[in-house]
């Protein structure tokens, strides 16, 4: 059972009974007990299930102001996480940024022997709860409205190196990679410099859209990763402009 549909499977379970306790998980689910607590976790991240003790419960709206997040493309998203998965090797490091396509990443990479490093507290959190071994949480003030931790000082940032940084957007042209908010923005920035290679994971609902700021130039990024849906003629144009372009 693949995790999307065993995802699919959990959330219509407790849609019907509002609560499951892990071994019910596990006797309905017919998986181990470290699925279940990796499944339960990623899911309390996305805002699809509340976790709880020896468990996991329905997300219900009458028990809070805020909506949970709709996760747009997920199935999608999660196939071009998987894919970017593939070009990480055991022993590299790995620096990710923030978004839903980035916890799905990092959820692949987990318990593997790879180092990663984030600015993004929910993914660090994850790690940390599913015991990854190698984690580094780029330091800084955190910003509790975008979830992560801002530099204050580079010139006191250790120096760490990593063989790949994994980042997203908003928009994706000819012309490259557009971003809309300026605080992410600049954290990612100044973490840009620190990786030998810049790979974007994109959804192809982004791909011909200029949103927000220009933010890193098509000649200064080495892959793109996004679904099989994308336009074939957008895909052609930047494969001509000399690109790598991966479909999952």
């Amino acid at each position: 059972m693949n995790e999307s549909y065993r995802h699919q499977k959990l959330l219509t379970l407790l849609a019907e009974r509002n609560i499951l306790s892990t071994q019910q998980i596990i006797d309905e689910l017919a998986i181990s007990p470290a699925t279940v607590r990796r499944d339960i976790n990623k899911l309390n991240e996305l805002g699809k299930l509340k976790k709880v003790r020896n468990g996991a419960e329905a997300i219900k709206l009458s028990h809070s102001n805020k909506t949970p997040k709709i996760i747009r493309n997920s199935e999608e998203k999660q196939r071009i996480a998987e894919l970017a998965s593939t070009l990480c090797q055991d022993g590299e490091s790995m620096l990710l940024t923030c978004g839903s396509t980035m916890m799905m990443l990092g959820s692949q990479l987990c318990g593997r022997k790879i180092q990663i490093m984030t600015n993004y507290l929910p993914l660090a959190n994850y790690l940390i709860e599913q015991d990854h071994k190698d984690i580094v949480i780029m330091g800084g003030q955190y910003n509790k409205d975008k979830a992560i931790t801002l530099s204050l000082n580079n010139d006191n940032e250790t120096t760490y190196l990593a063989n790949i940084m994994f980042t997203s957007g908003k928009g994706f042209t000819e012309e490259g990679l557009y971003k809309t908010d300026m605080i992410i923005a600049n954290s990612e920035q100044q973490m840009s410099a620190k990786s030998a290679k810049y790979v974007v994971l994109l959804d192809s609902s982004k791909l011909g859209q200029k949103m927000g700021m220009l933010f890193t130039k098509l000649e200064h990024i080495d892959v793109l990763i996004t679904g099989k849906e994308a336009d074939p003629d957008i895909i052609q144009r930047l494969r001509e402009k000399g690109l790598e372009v991966l479909l999952a």
